[in-house]
Parts: C-alpha cells; sequence; structure tokens
C-alpha cells in the first residue's frame, strides 16, 4: 500500500510501519516496527521480550505504510494498558538531520542510512512501500540543509566602507588635503583586515558546525550501543540457563527460540540476497539452483560446513569428502560466568603506548578471549575439508580444481575474525597445543618457539595432506587503530609432491576510541605452486562509506601467465569461481552469475558468547577429565589464567595473567 506522503502531514504527526532491518549474518532480515517523527527514525521489536505493542491507539495520527503495518494494527483486539503505551523504549535510532538515504541499485526493495558512524540496512515488503519510506524520509531531511561551502567560503567583495564623514570632520578641522588622504588609506586597510578576519571566523564556524554533526551522530550511535549491551549483560545470564534447561537431554540442536528459529530458516536467502548486492550482476535463480540442496559435513550435522555448489558437475565421490569421518559430541557453549564482568577503558590503558609493539605490552585480561594464539592457528583449519577435496581432485588429475579450493581454504581462515575484538593469550615460551580432532580427520600441533621476538610454529596432518608454518606477528598501535602485519609462510603439501605457498595478508582494527570496533583484512595474497598453477588473491580494504565491505577477488593462472580461472567472493562469507577470464563489469557479467560456489561460512553457534566465537573456536579450549590426563603440562587448555577467564573467574584470571607474564620476564 502506497501512502501519499506530504511534507505538512510527516511534520505535524509522522510515519510508521514495518521495514525488515539487517541484522547480522546469523540472525538475517529481522521485522522492525519504525517511526518517524520530529526528524528521528526509531524503530522497535516486534518479536520476543523487548517487544512493543502496535495498536490504532499507539500510531494515532500517524501515516501507516505497507499492508503488514496495517495487518498488524488491525489484529490488535487487545485492550492496552496505560503502562504499555509508556514502554516504548526504542532499539535504535537514527537522526536524519545528520544522515544520509542511499537506495540499493540490485534490488528495488532495499536501500540503506549512513550515520556517519554505522549503515542501516533495511528492505521494505513491497516496491511502492520502499518509494513511499523514501520520499517520507527525504522531506523530513530537506527540512535540515546544509550550509553549502561555496556559501561559507565565499569572500565578501560587495562589502564597502564610506570616508566621507571622515573627509567631512578632518575638514572642518583645518587638516590638509594630504593628511585626509593617509587617514582614508589606513581607514580602508583596517577594515580588510577586519574582513580577513570575519571570514577566517565564518570558516572556524563552518567546522564547527560538521565537527558538531559528527559527534552528534557518533553520541547517538555511541549511547545506542551502551543500551543494548547493558541489556543483553543483565539478561544473559537468566536466558542462556533457561535454553540450556531446555535443550538438555536432546541429542539434536533444536532451536527453541523463535528468533532464532527464524535467522536459521533465512540465512540461506538473506546470506544469497547480500552476496548479490555487492554483485549486482548476479542472477539469484542462477546461483540458487547450484547449490541449494548440497548440505553436508564431517563436523556436525547442523554446522554445514561441507557445502559444496554446481550439483550437477560434481563427483559424487568428491561430494562425499569427509563425510566417512566418525562422530564426536563436543560443547556447543562456554561455561556461565562466576563473577560480573567489569567494564574497563581501552584508551585509557593504551593511549601511552601509541607507536608501541603492543605484544611487548601488558594488558588486563578483561580484553582477551578464552584462547591462546596457539588455539587461533588451530582455528584457520576450520574448513579443513576443502583440502580433504582438494586432495581428492588432485587424484583425479584435475589440478585447476585443487588449487581453487586451496584458495578457497585461504580465505576461510579468515571468516572466524569476524566480529572477534579480543586479543588471544599469548603463549609462554614452550607453551604448546594439540588437538586430535578424528571427526576431522585432522592432527595438529602448535608451540610457541621464540619469546623475542614472538614466533609460533605449527603442523597439521590430514587425508593426503600436510600443513605447517611459522608465524611472527608484529603490530602497531596509532590511535584509534590497530594495526598487525604476519610474518611467515604457510605451507601445503599434498602426498602426490604438489605443495603451494602462501602468505597472510595486513590485518587492521578500528574505532578503539570512539564507535564500534571493528576489523578488515587487506593486500595481497600470492599462492605460489611447484606445478602447473599459483593463484593471486586481491582483499580489498574497506572504506567509511563502503556499501561491500571484505571483498576478495582473485585470478588462478597457469605457468605461461593464462588465467585458467576467476574467484570472487567475501572473506566473512562465501567465495565462488568461474572458468577462464572474466571481468568483474560490463560484458563479464553474464558469465559470472554462472558462478559456482567453492565454500560457505558455516552458522554461528546455538549460544553466542560475548567473544563472538564460532562454533569451533568453542570447542578448542575443552577439558574433559579423559583428556586432562593425557596433556602434557605445557598445553594451553591447562594454563590456569586462560581457564579463570573461560569460567569468568574475572579477578583470578587477572592476577594469575599478571603472575605468568612477570615469571617469564624474569
Amino acid at each position: 500500500a502506497l501512502v501519499d506522503v506530504k511534507l505538512n502531514n510527516i511534520v505535524g504527526n509522522g510515519i510508521s510501519g514495518v521495514l525488515f532491518k539487517w541484522v547480522n549474518y546469523g540472525k538475517g532480515w529481522k521485522p522492525r516496527w519504525f517511526v518517524l517523527q520530529d526528524g528521528v527514525l526509531s524503530y522497535y521489536k516486534l518479536h520476543g521480550p523487548d517487544k512493543i505493542v502496535v495498536c490504532q491507539e499507539t500510531e494515532k495520527g500517524c501515516k501507516v505504510i505497507g499492508e503488514e503495518s496495517l495487518r498488524i494494527l488491525t489484529s490488535c483486539r487487545k485492550p492496552i494498558c496505560h503502562q504499555s503505551l509508556t514502554r516504548r523504549k526504542p532499539c535504535g535510532e537514527v537522526h536524519l538531520k545528520v544522515s544520509s538515504i542511499r537506495e540499493s541499485k540490485s534490488d528495488d526493495k532495499r536501500f540503506s542510512i549512513y550515520t556517519g558512524t554505522k549503515m542501516l540496512h533495511l528492505r521494505a515488503e513491497t516496491r511502492d512501500d520502499k518509494v513511499a519510506w523514501i520520499e517520507a524520509l527525504q522531506a523530513v531531511k530537506d527540512m535540515f540543509p546544509r550550509i553549502p561551502n561555496s556559501e561559507l567560503m565565499v569572500q565578501v567583495n560587495n562589502a564597502s566602507v564610506s570616508t566621507e564623514k571622515l573627509r567631512q570632520q578632518l575638514m572642518q578641522e583645518g587638516v590638509s588635503e594630504l593628511a585626509i588622504q593617509d587617514s582614508e588609506q589606513i581607514m580602508r586597510t583596517e577594515f580588510l583586515t577586519m574582513q580577513k578576519q570575519m571570514l577566517l571566523l565564518r570558516q572556524k564556524q563552518y567546522l564547527l558546525i560538521e565537527t558538531l554533526r559528527q559527534l552528534e551522530a557518533e553520541k547517538v550511535d555511541l549511547e545506542n550501543t551502551v543500551v543494548k549491551e547493558s541489556q543483553n549483560k543483565s539478561n544473559q545470564g537468566a536466558y542462556a540457563m533457561v535454553k540450556h534447561d531446555r535443550s538438555e537431554g536432546n541429542t539434536t540442536d533444536s532451536d527453541d527460540d523463535p528468533e532464532r528459529v527464524d535467522a536459521a530458516e533465512e540465512e540461506t536467502d538473506d546470506d544469497d540476497d547480500n552476496f548479490f548486492d555487492t554483485r549486482e550482476f548476479l542472477s539469484s535463480s542462477s546461483f540458487k539452483d547450484n547449490g541449494s540442496d548440497v548440505r553436508a559435513s564431517s563436523f556436525s550435522s547442523d554446522d554445514g560446513l561441507n557445502t559444496l555448489g554446481s550439483e550437477d558437475d560434481t563427483d559424487p565421490q568428491i561430494k562425499s569428502v569427509g563425510n566417512s569421518f566418525p562422530y564426536i559430541k563436543r560443547r556447543k557453549k562456554l561455561p556461565d560466568p562466576v563473577e560480573k564482568e567489569k567494564g574497563i577503558s581501552l584508551w585509557s590503558m593504551i593511549k601511552d603506548n601509541i607507536g608501541k609493539d603492543l605484544t611487548k605490552v601488558c594488558l588486563p585480561v578483561y580484553f582477551n578471549e578464552p584462547l591462546s594464539s596457539l588455539q587461533k592457528c588451530f582455528e584457520d583449519l576450520e574448513y579443513s575439508f576443502l583440502l580433504d577435496r582438494a586432495n581428492e581432485w588432485g587424484k583425479r588429475g584435475n589440478s585447476l580444481m585443487r588449487i581453487l579450493n586451496v584458495a578457497a581454504f585461504a580465505v576461510s581462515g579468515y571468516s572466524s575474525t569476524e566480529g572477534r575484538i579480543c586479543k588471544p593469550f599469548n603463549p609462554l615460551l614452550g607453551e604448546t597445543y594439540e588437538a586430535d580432532f578424528p571427526d576431522k580427520g585432522v592432527h595438529f600441533f602448535s608451540e610457541k618457539v621464540s619469546h623475542h621476538p614472538t614466533i609460533v610454529a605449527c603442523h597439521c596432518e590430514g587425508t593426503g595432506w600436510k600443513f605447517w608454518g611459522d608465524s611472527n606477528l608484529k603490530s602497531k598501535f596509532w590511535g584509534r587503530s590497530i594495526m598487525l602485519e604476519p610474518v611467515g609462510v604457510l605451507t601445503l603439501e599434498f602426498e602426490d609432491g604438489e605443495v603451494f605457498q602462501w602468505s597472510k595478508v595486513t590485518t587492521s582494527i578500528y574505532n578503539l576510541i570512539l564507535g564500534k570496533l571493528y576489523c578488515d583484512h587487506y593486500g595481497t595474497m600470492q599462492i605460489k605452486g611447484n606445478r602447473e598453477y599459483s593463484c593471486k588473491l586481491k582483499f580489498k580494504e574497506q572504506s567509511i562509506v563502503d556499501r561491500n565491505p571484505h571483498q576478495v577477488h582473485g585470478v588462478v593462472q597457469d605457468k605461461n601467465g593464462k588465467t585458467a580461472a576467476t574467484l570472487f567472493g567475501k572473506w566473512n562469507e562465501s567465495m565462488q569461481y568461474v572458468n577462464g577470464e572474466c571481468s568483474i563489469k560490463g560484458k563479464g557479467q553474464e558469465s559470472l552469475s554462472e558462478a559456482d560456489l567453492l565454500w560457505k561460512k558455516s552458522k554461528p553457534p546455538k549460544f553466542p558468547t560475548r567473544y563472538n566465537l564460532t562454533r569451533f573456536a568453542i570447542t578448542l579450549n575443552e577439558l574433559t577429565p579423559d583428556l586432562k590426563e593425557k596433556l602434557p603440562p605445557t598445553d594451553s587448555r591447562l594454563r590456569p589464567d586462560q581457564r579463570y577467564l573461560e569460567n569468568g573467574e574475572y579477578e583470578m584470571a587477572n592476577s594469575e595473567k599478571l603472575r605468568l607474564e612477570q615469571r617469564q620476564r624474569q
């Protein structure tokens, strides 16, 4: 339903209705009730304990957009108490005065609002609804016109000063003509000086206004974040306990929370939508047909790890690689915290360490996650089934498919870093980590072999392949961001003697002082092979207003430099390929629409953690009684400060971490 939106009506009463908001890759698109009033766009939840009451009385006087919105209004027949009407606290707010509105080029139902610090992705039910919302938002935004730079910086040429009164006064006093001319010249010079000073003040005013716009946007974003995090912390303990009780005794991963059920059902479609927004030329129908029914797993029946596109073109034996591994039950959540976590300012801890190597700075345990750098090395092998498939393709003489799977594996290791803003524990010299995962068919070992500089070495053996490497992570703090530069070479060798080597790209963590923390990976990754093919992958650096972040593009070339395949995707989502050379734009769009899926990121965990650990990462520090007897005393799982942090014993973890680091410095 299209509502006739006019400015005088918007200012007086407001606009309301349902829009679908992009939450994250776990939950996808969720319906929210949006209200536009007094230049502010607020949104509320329609489901769950924090849902709001929507009825004819609450939306009285508002223009309602959309048939679904009208259905919600008319379906509410219960009497509404005054307390329910006053308890309308929004999940978030956007001030249109400091925001910009952008329409999607690939989806006629989608648009986004950029506040200067975050992007709000929205989708209407119909195209007409989107047009109505855009008109309403733009009409309200036009109420706050921005002063053009040219108007603020223009030279005031038409300003003039009259010296006639001065001349008459001096002539009456009998002053000579030469003295009068000198006085007039002095007056004009002083006036020009004052004029320049006024122009300078005007420019400063413009800069202050722009700074205030940005601070206002950041203030609103920060307030929303603080309120949301405080609500999550207060409800997380009780909510997690209820979910644990419901799922106890159940051997499957059935979701009891309706929100999570919706997220699981919507994940595939919404991930595709997000991908097609990145690649505006892709055909959604052709892509979904390729891999919609292909789902296997060597780790867990619902993890969705072994996702492969192009079902018709894939050998059944290739698709079944990894399915013969035994099932081993592993934990799906971290222990509930014993203590309430204390808030602490990252800026107050590291403001005196700008330009220094952060690996040598002692930070409190509150900035750590309950994993060591040794375990993080193993986390890169979460999608090891790609190497199993690469080995199988090589056996069949298909070297191209082998390196394509190797390239997908090299990218997949970054997917677990999304939302991971906490620092892993720096291992002690001689600390080790050994992981035997029969359910993945791999045996992994890592050790810290040098303290100055910090060097970690690892070795892993799988089905028909070996993987090893060493890493020296150099980090620098630059005020608002941290830059991490890996130094080291990763080597992959298959049983037939084919070897691939590559190095990791640069990682940066942004918004340390203000705004939402996020990490990005950028640079060029060269995967060099000793036989027919090599691969070059380009990780695109994210800009402040980037509509499509996390992009990865690459090509596979033979010894003669001829392109055999083109890869593209996102390091936090999926990787696809097409045979031959193909441009991202222009004439290459038609062939890219038939792209085949190599890898897709697994589902998020059923029980989220504040560290944003993946399902696989949650299992890495698990310590069962049987396993404890077999581990050497140097294993990371036996490190006391890391174990205290996992259990939520923050005071003990902090004191133990300080003790261990001081002992190592001796």
